[in-house]
């Protein structure tokens, strides 16, 4: 999901889920192979979710956790959002076959169509180290808008240390995974008016040779 200033909105380019759309038939087994499916199951047991709750789930690809996220909590609200057509058709697929109601919109997240204080929760799962610098600040300051007070935002991304690791030279965003150190993450998230602002786990992912990182926020009261 990046931007091309100057450009409009239809117009826009991002980065596919699978990062190319050839390779989309096959991203939701290449997740599960490289442990992404895995590391989104600890979501759920991070994320304190009641009945009634709005849900938005932003670069949802293919629905794959927001399926999974209905299926869990019947009595709540999804709504997955991302920008590409192709992706949300079968996620719109997936939750059909599951039998479960989510709303799947198309759409960037540094630019919400949704009101203020429109959710109690939201996450975000392997998608913010598609973003550039500037796209990940507006992304996070469009989240806390949306937030209701008091809500909550939950952020899973491979992780990078300071000095860099070589194994994400293999990601089509590598150069922007360089900057998903905990450090920094945790710094966009308060200059974006988050409180209580803290990493909150870690989980081997790539068959051992990479990370992903936990990231939890709130919207002050």
């Amino acid at each position: 999901m990046t931007t091309m200033v100057g450009m409009s909105e239809s117009q826009r380019a991002y980065l596919p889920a699978a990062g190319r759309d050839l390779f989309l038939p096959l991203y939701d087994l290449i997740a599960k192979i490289l442990g992404a499916d895995r590391a989104r199951q600890m979501l759920f047991d991070l994320a304190p979710l009641g009945p009634g709750d709005r849900v938005l789930d932003i670069g949802c690809g293919t629905g794959t956790f927001a399926t999974i996220l209905k299926q869990r909590y019947p009595g709540i609200e999804v709504t997955g959002l991302d920008p590409d057509p192709k992706a949300l058709a079968r996620a719109r697929r997936k939750a059909e076959q599951a039998k479960v109601s989510v709303r799947f919109d198309q759409g960037f997240a540094d630019s919400l169509e949704y009101a203020e204080m429109s959710f109690d929760l939201v996450f975000s799962s392997f998608m913010f180290h598609h973003l550039e610098e500037s796209n990940r600040k507006k992304t996070l300051r469009e989240v806390r808008r949306v937030l209701k007070p008091g809500g909550s935002f939950y952020l899973l991304d491979f992780e990078a240390s300071p000095s860099g690791h070589g194994w994400f030279k293999l990601f089509h965003s590598g150069e922007r995974l360089r900057d998903n150190t905990e450090s920094r993450i945790l710094t966009l998230m308060g200059d974006a008016g988050f409180s209580d602002r803290k990493k909150v786990a870690v989980q081997p992912v790539l068959f051992g040779f990479g990370r992903a990182g936990y990231y939890q926020a709130s919207v002050p009261r």
